[in-house]
């Protein structure tokens, strides 16, 4: 991978300062008399792969919205490297180094694969807007440097052959690491993915599922997976935490959480 695309793990390491990546303390948010997030806590690592399940309604995108400011909190806080971010913008936790994908495919399907990428780029470009307009100077170099970071991307994720069709005429599953690779291009430390093999068959989700363990492994990117699919999670999750009614109510190793009583009641209803 390209140098612009990201630090190695071991480099992300060295520049510490802090205790964990990402703290959730105590966050509660209700929406008029419907509480969404019951007091939910719980903290992410450098270059984890943290998981969160629930059944439908838990909670869980809610989660999500908080994270990157779409929802501001009643009550808790949220600290990236040590510092709060709440009350920040959604567009500030990106350049903060928050990426997400989302439920719903969100990408431009006029425009085609390397022009969906690029769009990722625009938090880390340098340039005026009269620099890429000329496209002169800085504005011309800044151009190839973050084109440069699209091409790594999309050999990465094995899109070649897509890279100049408009994304709304590919197959679903290849759209969704189309997705992936836009938030790529944010150069994050923390992915978010809401969902990413709803809706693929077998040989898609299994796709997804290597690409997921390589951003993770290849790339040292920290991961948080909001997933219905429970064999993925438990095959891929470092650690995972079940919601249910807006309440944590188990964390841990995936071994220990698929076992807990809790757990198997919130979804069968019975221990």
């Amino acid at each position: 991978m390209s140098r612009l695309l990201t630090r190695s793990t071991e480099n992300r390491r060295a520049e510490r300062d802090y205790e964990n990546l990402l703290v959730v303390d105590d966050v509660r948010l209700a929406f008029g008399g419907v509480t969404a997030i019951d007091g939910v806590s719980f903290h992410v690592d450098d270059g984890e792969l943290y998981a969160i399940i629930g059944p439908n309604g838990a909670g869980k995108t809610s989660i999500f919205n908080c994270l990157n400011q779409v929802y501001h909190p009643d009550e808790g806080d949220i600290r990236w490297k040590g510092k709060t971010v709440l009350g920040l913008k959604p567009n500030q936790t990106a350049e903060l180094g928050m990426a997400r994908t989302f439920q719903n495919i969100a990408l431009f399907p006029h425009m085609n694969v390397v022009e969906n990428i690029l769009t990722g780029r625009h938090i880390r470009m340098d340039q005026t807007w009269w620099q890429g307009a000329l496209w002169l100077g800085k504005g011309r170099r800044d151009e190839f440097e973050n084109r440069e970071v699209v091409e790594d991307i999309i050999d990465f994720l094995e899109i070649e052959r897509w890279r100049k069709q408009p994304v709304g005429m590919l197959p679903y599953g290849i759209q969704k690491r189309v997705e992936l690779g836009r938030a790529l291009a944010m150069d994050p430390d923390l992915l978010l993915l809401d969902e990413p093999v709803a809706g693929m068959n077998l040989e898609e989700t299994e796709d997804m599922a290597r690409f997921i363990l390589d951003i993770r492994d290849e790339l040292g990117i920290a991961i948080i997976l909001v997933e219905h699919d429970m064999g993925l999670v438990m095959d891929i999750a470092d650690r995972v935490m079940v919601v249910d009614f807006g309440r944590k109510i188990s964390e841990g190793v995936p071994e220990v959480v698929q076992n807990d009583p809790e757990v198997i009641k919130a979804y069968l209803g019975e221990t």
